[in-house]
């Protein structure tokens, strides 16, 4: 944050809900602290990438490493694909453990060579964690334009590469998570009891937000909410009432939003032909992470949800770690509260 130090960014985004800890006063938290969003770029792929032209390719401009998917430039900073970075910034903010995932962009967008990108990076990402096992664990990404590849691949990932879950993003090249084709994939995580964390992908209403630099703002906000109102009104969560399911970012803007799915499902009878309960019933049942600078919208999740059901989580490399230890600290939760949100949850999540 250039203009902003992080302490006032919290302090002007709604932290009137409770008095956050003064400036150069942090303290780092005394419970175990599990991270269930950390982001690393794994340099196998971006040097594959930088040999393709159509996207999703990467490209090098004035010194500096570019990752293009769709129409979307971004510019990879040395401190996304170091590893050491990543437990140094971990220590700093006081995380025991990290959950470690890729980021955009996924299996899904390399076509036939999808199953081979999934190798490459799900293997990268285990041996990481295999090094530090006291530290870091692994999340899976699959090439689910292949859905027996992406069978195999889970079972390969569980079984031999001790990975803990699955990092799903929430549209696949476009498709959505929900259709039809996706669900053997769903029934056998459902059966290997390994959760299924959302992720937002290059967002499908990328025209719309781009003009004014809103892409991730708003529009990957927008991508996980429409991706997981799709999956609670197509009846998935029935189906596979075991599923353990988790949306970033406080549930993009679903828990905001959840009252009309109920009044268009429950009153004027739109969509509601493959569900058996109101939407707000399932949302309570989806694990949420804490992903946002204001406090109110994590106390919000909070409130809906219960503190049985939210991660703390930070979006490393994007997010300073300690600026979502700061705004949860805010919130004066007792310390059952904390300690389930810090680590408990995620520990009894991932059967650390």
């Amino acid at each position: 944050m250039s203009t902003l130090s992080r302490r006032q960014f919290i302090q002007s985004s709604g932290a009137a809900l409770a008095p956050a800890v003064a400036a150069g006063e942090y303290e780092k938290p005394s419970h175990f602290t599990v991270d269930c969003q950390s982001h690393i770029f794994v340099p196998e792929l971006v040097a594959f990438m930088e040999k393709r032209k159509d996207p999703p390719y990467a490209y090098r401009r004035d010194g500096s490493t570019y990752v293009v998917v769709g129409e979307w430039h971004r510019r990879l900073r040395e401190r996304h694909m170091d590893i050491d970075a990543k437990i140094a910034d971990m220590d700093e903010a006081g995380i025991s453990m990290t959950a470690l995932s890729i980021n955009d962009p996924g299996p899904e967008l390399f076509g036939k060579e999808g199953p081979h990108v999934a190798r490459m990076v799900n293997d990268y990402v285990s041996e990481l964690a295999k090094a530090r096992p006291d530290r870091l664990f692994g999340l899976i990404v699959l090439p689910l334009q292949d859905v027996d590849a992406s069978l195999k691949e889970l079972d390969r990932c569980v079984n031999e590469r001790g990975m803990k879950g699955v990092l799903l993003y929430s549209n696949l090249a476009g498709s959505f998570p929900d259709e039809d084709r996706y669900r053997p994939v769903f029934e056998h995580i459902e059966r290997l009891e390994i959760p299924v964390l959302l992720h937002p992908a290059y967002p499908t209403t990328y025209d719309a937000v781009v003009g004014r630099n809103l892409v991730a703002g708003l529009g990957l906000m927008f991508d996980t909410t429409i991706a997981l109102g799709r999956i609670i009104l197509s009846g998935l969560l029935d189906q596979f009432p075991n599923l353990k399911l988790v949306c970033p970012h406080v549930g993009g803007t679903l828990p905001y939003l959840i009252g009309r799915l109920d009044h268009q499902t429950q009153v004027l009878g739109r969509g509601a032909e493959h569900i058996s309960k109101p939407p707000s019933e399932y949302l309570r049942g989806i694990y949420l992470d804490a992903v946002s600078p204001i406090p109110m919208a994590i106390q919000y999740g909070i409130d809906y949800v219960g503190s049985e059901r939210m991660l703390y989580s930070s979006d490393h490399p994007w997010v300073d770690p300690k600026t979502i230890v700061d705004c949860v600290h805010s919130l004066e939760l007792s310390e059952e509260d904390q300690e389930r949100v810090f680590g408990a949850n995620a520990r009894s999540l991932f059967n650390l």
